[in-house]
């Protein structure tokens, strides 16, 4: 299945880069955007992922 990227303002966002992985049989090409009038830094995007994990034992 094929499937059509949703088209946003992309004046707001900052391209972060590109990568593919493959799970199993299929291929995903993932593209990363990142939001320019963000207030929150990527490191605290990332102790935030941290913390979820930890609190849900997904370690």
């Amino acid at each position: 299945m094929q499937t059509q990227p949703v088209k946003e303002a992309t004046d707001k966002y900052e391209p972060g880069g590109n990568f593919k992985t493959v799970i199993g049989k299929t291929t995903y090409e993932v593209s990363v955007f990142f939001n320019k009038a963000s207030k929150v830094s990527l490191e605290d995007k990332i102790k935030r992922l941290i913390r979820q994990d930890v609190k849900n034992g997904d370690f």
